[in-house]
């Protein structure tokens, strides 16, 4: 099956990005008042994405409360719930249809649960020291919302005054129009109830680039003057970052680690990458890195089809480079292994995995290590000389006292690789606990990583 989501990027490259130079450069975006960085409580977390449908046997809130231990014990600390209110019927993909098709903001999908229910969880994950964003779909509504009848002027028509789909093959949805002032407040009168009298901590913003950058500025203020809310953009341009979001997607990550498993990109490639990455965001913002989400596995493929036996490695990646990582919805278990349906219901079948393990020593790594942390200050990656020319990269992160010194072949072959100076005094953290003295030739297998950090007091 064609993706629902699978071009939105190419489509947003033409006449979308225009839009969003013009918005950037308004009046109303310029006079946006400076924001602070995201709340204390980010800098050193792992994003993990719930898809209640799919998360469990009931998929439920009933089956999420169920592993808040286990979600617990792998060390991650913000839960991602992708949307929980009410999906329309018409036009819908499968028997359960997209739940980016929302039928009413203000309420709860049965489907899941009831409302109380999902309070009585947020409350529990609070009390186990989670925080929890809630997944926000501004740009379009599904097409038997209220407001498509009682306040059509909120929505996009087309010469003929029909509703207009955000894409062709986005049939159970419309566009709405950020023109309407009364719109905007209704929006963010709805994220505000989610925040206020339901408990949530902030939001990841569905197709963020194609909603006003001026309103997101409105949310921002509006929403932090309740409480510290963080916010994600789904989307990937700087400006993003620059006047209203906490962090983005790095959606050109996954370009370069599976082009490097294609053969179509190179270390060289993406150390480039990782320097103009450097270069183009905000201080104090940082980007979300993932190696999959709901939109790569349903359409793309599992981490396994996308990345084969080079998925650990660049696992270790997304938690050592300036940002936040992000652990999909079983990756570390079955959900590695299978393309879970969209529109249907399509339980993770849960097993014991060694990825569970990996996750589990990444998310303590990034607890303990300051340089890793995210906040008004992200420490940047340095290269390290001597590496980084065919198979092999090297880098640290220093900061706050603490460094991080990691080492890795990017390649299906065995490659030779001097163990960095930078190691001096560091203890090793990940791979192999044999001892590799600094400065040493050693031999680096297909995928293989190490890690070395500053000892903890």
């Amino acid at each position: 099956m064609k993706s629902r989501r699978s071009n939105w990027r190419s489509h947003f490259s033409g006449m979308g990005f225009l839009v969003l130079m013009l918005l950037s450069s308004s009046a109303a975006v310029q006079a946006a008042s400076p924001f602070p960085a995201a709340p204390e409580w980010v800098k050193d977390q792992a994003v993990y994405e719930v898809n209640l449908r799919q998360f469990s046997a009931s998929g439920d809130v009933a089956g999420l409360q169920k592993q808040l231990p286990r979600l617990k014990a792998l060390g991650v600390g913000i839960l991602w719930i992708m949307p929980v209110n009410p999906i329309g019927l018409e036009g819908r993909s499968g028997k359960l249809g997209s739940p980016y098709a929302v039928k009413d903001y203000s309420a709860f999908n049965p489907e899941f649960g009831t409302l109380e229910q999902f309070k009585a969880l947020i409350a529990e994950a609070h009390g186990m020291g989670f925080h929890v964003i809630l997944d926000w779909v501004a740009n379009h509504t599904a097409l038997e919302h209220p407001w498509v009848k009682s306040h059509p002027d909120w929505f996009k028509h087309d010469a003929s005054g029909r509703l207009v789909h955000p894409l062709p093959e986005w049939k159970d949805v419309a566009a709405l129009n950020y023109a309407n002032a009364d719109l905007r407040k209704a929006m963010i009168d709805a994220m505000a109830f989610w925040v206020r009298d339901v408990g949530v901590d902030g939001f990841r913003c569905d197709t963020a680039e194609w909603v006003p950058l001026d309103f997101w500025c409105e949310a921002r203020d509006a929403l932090r003057a309740i409480k510290p809310v963080y916010l994600l953009a789904e989307g990937d341009k700087p400006e993003l970052m620059n006047y209203a979001f906490d962090s983005a997607y790095a959606w050109n990550l996954p370009a370069n680690t599976e082009g490097i498993l294609k053969g179509s990109k190179s270390v060289p490639d993406l150390c480039n990458f990782i320097r103009a990455e450097q270069q183009i965001v905000p201080a104090g913002r940082y980007r979300l890195f993932f190696t999959s989400n709901h939109d790569k596995n349903s359409w793309e493929g599992t981490t396994r089809e996308q990345l084969g036996d080079g998925a650990p490695a660049f696992a270790v990646l997304t938690f050592t480079l300036p940002g936040l990582p992000l652990i999909y919805n079983g990756q570390e278990s079955g959900g590695a292994e299978h393309r879970l349906s969209f529109f249907e219901h399509d339980p993770i079948q849960w097993r014991d995995d060694p990825a569970a393990d990996l996750y589990r020593s990444l998310t303590n790594l990034k607890r303990e290590h300051a340089a890793l942390w995210v906040g008004a200050t992200v420490s940047p990656v340095s290269f390290i000389d001597g590496s980084n020319n065919g198979t092999v990269l090297a880098f640290q992160r220093e900061g706050a006292g603490d460094r991080v010194v990691v080492l890795m072949n990017l390649s299906a072959q065995t490659a030779k690789a001097v163990v960095p100076r930078e190691v001096a005094g560091l203890h090793p953290v990940l791979g192999t606990s044999q001892p590799a003295a600094a400065g040493a030739m050693i031999d680096l297998h297909p995928w293989e990583y190490r890690a070395w950090a500053t000892p903890r007091p």
